[in-house]
């Protein structure tokens, strides 16, 4: 064998090593890397081979899956039954894009993947397993009243039981169906047009739309104010001039009502007629840390809060000047809070002071029904403020809601006790305020409680009629009743 063609067989021996090399590599290492890839369509088609698992509301199932139309590969698509109703607790499993909502939190358990499902004959014959359910928390009473109460209105609403920290309710409006986005044949112009839509249907504004809260964050300053002993009782009188001028500027802190009884007026009476005055001074003498550290506590600044949702977080601001502490004591500046978080304050304030984690799934269960985790189990609870300050709040709110701003979430046979905000809107509050409402029931005859937050951030009433009172409490009004009766 000459030369020339030794140093050819060695190159050729080369390439096939290196192609060897790279085979094994690929099979071996990279192979579940690209099986696992978001383009691999063989995994939509596995995916949609066989019906989904199921999300069950109340016993009953609130997705299905349906046979694919024409001559797709994708033989099942999702299905949903009262879509929109509950289209911020489902999401959607789309053949086109990835799912939402509980359909992404769940996807695993859902389309049968998930480890905790796998039987010894799945080991055995790496086949996928029967998928398992969801079973919410949400009560479907209370999920209809809030979403026919908010009806053309643009917002978001949130209940919870607060002794067990259950969500009975996750409502955005306006809504979308579901069933528009799951199959790949039409998914593509519903998406198109969702997205065209000013209004922002997909957007989920009970969990991830955090707005300026107005006056219901004045809870939270009443909280720290009484936590820190800087005032003993609701119904002691504060240090409030009226107006209140912000400390290194020349713009008064005024009230809505000039006839309102501001001037030095205790937490009660502040919340009340929602004194703007009483909250941002009482905010700048706890100063910014106080205040933020109570908001915190209540679940402000939580980056990783998930319900199991993923919930975007509220926001208590730092590095703040005196002058926008004051502000940040009414709920403006750069204070935002979702639904969620509101009724949360409402929740903790109801429940002696204690916060219950807040949670939309009970349990999640394999096809046959056995328990594969429990979700009211493992709810925690943390004290938010002592029993004594949560009592003198829920006797000020009360007060809000008998002889108050909060009129007109009053229910007969039962204890009522909320708080009313109206936040401004856009430069040198240009644009329509958002209405906001917290509160919380209690049954004079079951005992049974609720905490609710709804918040109008559109409507087609006229600007001077945009209040929390005449917008957002009818809407808690009719979870409440929902919820309780």
């Amino acid at each position: 064998m000459n030369k020339t063609i030794r140093r050819a067989s060695v190159f050729a021996l080369l390439l096939v090593l290196t192609l060897l090399v790279r085979a094994t590599w690929v099979q071996f290492y990279d192979g579940q890397a690209l099986a696992d890839d978001k383009s691999n369509r063989r995994n939509v088609i596995e995916t949609y081979s066989e019906p989904l698992g199921n999300i069950i509301v109340a016993g009953e199932s609130i997705t299905g899956s349906g046979r694919t139309s024409g001559s797709s590969d994708l033989k099942y698509k999702r299905t949903y039954t009262n879509g929109k109703l509950y289209a911020a607790v489902t999401g959607y499993a789309s053949q086109a894009y990835a799912p939402t909502q509980l359909e992404g939190v769940y996807q695993d358990l859902l389309n049968g993947t998930d480890n905790q499902l796998k039987t010894v004959m799945n080991t055995i014959t790496d086949q996928r397993a029967a998928p398992g359910n969801v079973i919410t928390t949400i009560d479907p009473a209370v999920q209809k009243a809030a979403y026919q109460a908010l009806g053309g209105k643009k917002g978001g609403a949130v209940a919870i039981d607060p002794k067990t920290g259950k969500i009975l309710a996750v409502v955005s409006t306006p809504s979308y169906d579901p069933s528009a986005l799951t199959d790949a044949n039409t998914a593509g112009s519903a998406w198109k047009s969702l997205n065209a839509d000013s209004d922002k249907p997909l957007t989920n504004r009970a969990l991830r739309q955090p707005l300026p809260p107005g006056s219901t964050f004045k809870l939270v300053v009443a909280a720290a104010a009484l936590e820190d002993g800087l005032y003993k009782n609701v119904d002691d009188k504060t240090v409030s001039p009226n107006p209140y001028t912000l400390p290194g500027s020349t713009t008064p802190l005024r009230n809505e009502s000039t006839s309102a009884p501001c001037e030095n007026a205790p937490i009660r009476v502040a919340l009340q007629y929602s004194c703007n005055n009483v909250f941002g001074k009482m905010a700048v003498d706890l100063g910014q840390d106080k205040v933020r550290a109570m908001a915190e506590k209540f679940g402000f600044n939580d980056e990783k809060l998930d319900v199991p949702v993923r919930a975007y977080a509220s926001v208590y601001p730092k590095n703040m000047d005196k002058a926008q502490t004051g502000l940040s004591g009414i709920g403006q500046f750069d204070v935002t809070a979702t639904p969620l978080q509101m009724a949360m304050v409402s929740a903790a304030i109801a429940n002696g002071g204690k916060l219950v984690s807040p949670h939309m799934v009970s349990q999640i269960t394999d096809s046959g029904g056995d328990v594969l985790k429990n979700y009211d189990d493992d709810a925690s609870s943390k004290e938010i403020v002592s029993s004594s300050t949560a009592e003198q709040l829920q006797s000020a709110m009360q007060t809000v809601v008998e002889q108050g701003t909060g009129t007109n979430a009053r229910i007969s046979g039962v204890t009522v006790g909320g708080k009313t905000g109206t936040a401004q809107h856009g430069e040198n509050n240009s644009k329509t305020p958002f209405a906001w409402f917290t509160s919380f029931g209690k049954s004079n005859s079951t005992g049974k409680e609720v905490a609710v937050a709804v918040m109008v951030e559109q409507s087609d009433a006229a600007r001077s009629e945009v209040s929390g009172n005449g917008l957002a409490a009818p809407v808690a009004k009719a979870m409440m009743q929902a919820a309780l009766t």
